[in-house]
């Protein structure tokens, strides 16, 4: 540990020092965790001006990290600019611009407040260092601690788990961002599904069975493909985390970084993705990484005495939106009008499209995320004229919804 250590500290220091070099202002995006804190604290010891540093908030809400954004800023004595994503700030007319900037189909909720992010820094640099790739590296989603704790329960027999499953239909739907019930059930679905399948879909919406009810065209086997190569067992969390670093780094969350950030001219430089840190986390251990409920071990260890504890304590939020929430209030409006005036389709099943929306609306089911991604596709369909053949009437689902 203590080698693995000294190793990091030494490539994040030459890292965070080239990544600073710039001829133009820069700054740093904060989130009050560990990675960007991480950052922030290499930043300042290799810095010789103030740094200038950048976040979002969700003024009032149980997943809003301001106050630690802000103490973390104020421990390194940075400039700090902040901006709050609410219902009020233009989110229909953002989210209507994404069709174009991201070029193609992408389901990310991260896109949204890495929009409004990116258009405040936009006001005073045009270079940003943001904590992508950790995760990937060094294992900190909570999909790898599912995926571990997935390998016990599917010991269990099927009958079982189809039968917990049936019951917790039955439990109401919150509007947390994603709630302790929304978890359970998706965690309890993808045990019934080969280990491959559940890791993709513990970090998307649609199961394979979803997709096929909704979809009325056989879907491409691409992502069978993709999954040949994911061979888990015996080979713990590694496998995964290499599966992330090939597929779902660069095609979700780098795409959607650059994307969006270069709609608002901004370059953003992510440290921890210097081929030297890159090659020097696949040389770890796995038990360096994740262990138990034990995720970021060697980063989290390196950093013990450079960060506060609460730091280090703190739960991985995830930079998303409330979209089970907002899809049912201030975007609901946009989805429904998405929805109606996109002349489609031959690709979906009318009957099951619709059924989607309605079930959120009434809160049968919590499907925000689905539906988020359904929209962003609509709407890139509309914006590139992909042709259509079906209209909905989507008003007649409207007034069948309770809310």
């Amino acid at each position: 540990m203590e080698s693995a250590k000294s190793a990091l500290d030494a490539l994040l220091q030459q890292s965070v020092r080239e990544h600073l070099l710039s001829d133009v202002p820069l700054g740093i995006w904060l989130s009050g965790g560990l990675d960007s804190s991480t950052l922030l604290h290499y930043a300042a010891a290799a810095s010789t001006s103030r740094l200038r540093t950048f976040s979002i908030s969700f003024a009032g809400r149980s997943f809003d990290e301001s106050a630690h954004i802000r103490r973390i800023a104020t421990r390194y004595e940075t400039e700090h600019e902040e901006f709050d994503v609410n219902p009020d700030c233009g989110l229909a007319d953002a989210i209507e611009q994404f069709a174009y900037y991201l070029d193609e189909p992408n389901a990310d909720g991260g896109a949204l407040p890495v929009w409004f992010l990116s258009r405040l820094t936009r006001r005073s640099v045009t270079v940003a260092l943001s904590g992508e790739g950790a995760d990937e590296l060094f294992g900190g989603y909570l999909t790898y601690r599912a995926d571990q704790l997935a390998r016990r329960v599917r010991r269990l027999p099927a009958w079982l788990l189809r039968a917990t499953r049936g019951a917790l239909r039955y439990w109401p739907v919150s509007d947390e961002k994603i709630g302790f019930e929304y978890m359970l059930k998706r965690f309890v679905e993808g045990c019934l599904m080969p280990a491959g399948r559940a890791h993709v879909y513990w970090n998307g919406a649609f199961s394979d069975g979803e997709k096929a009810a909704l979809v009325s065209m056989p879907l491409p086997g691409a992502l069978s493909e993709m999954l040949r190569d994911l061979s888990p067992e015996g080979d713990g969390v590694g496998a995964y985390l290499r599966f992330d670093q090939r597929w779902y780094l660069p095609d979700d969350i780098l795409a959607k970084l650059d994307r969006v950030s270069m709609a608002h001219s901004i370059e953003t430089r992510p440290p921890f993705l210097d081929h030297r840190i890159v090659e020097f986390a696949a040389a770890l251990p796995d038990q360096l990484k994740v262990r138990g409920r034990a995720q970021k071990i060697v980063l989290r260890e390196l950093m013990r005495q450079k960060l506060p504890a609460s730091t280090l304590r703190r739960k991985k939020v995830g930079f998303d939106f409330p979209a089970h929430e907002w899809l049912r209030g201030p975007l609901r409006s946009l989805l429904l009008d998405t929805v109606s005036s996109s002349g489609h389709t031959g690709l979906f099943r009318r009957d099951a499209l619709e059924g989607c929306v309605r079930q959120h609306l009434n809160r049968r089911a919590n499907l925000g995320y689905h539906l988020w991604g359904l929209m962003l596709l609509l709407l890139w369909m509309k914006r590139w004229r992909v042709q259509t053949t079906q209209t909905f009437d989507m008003d007649q689902v409207a007034a069948s919804t309770s809310i």
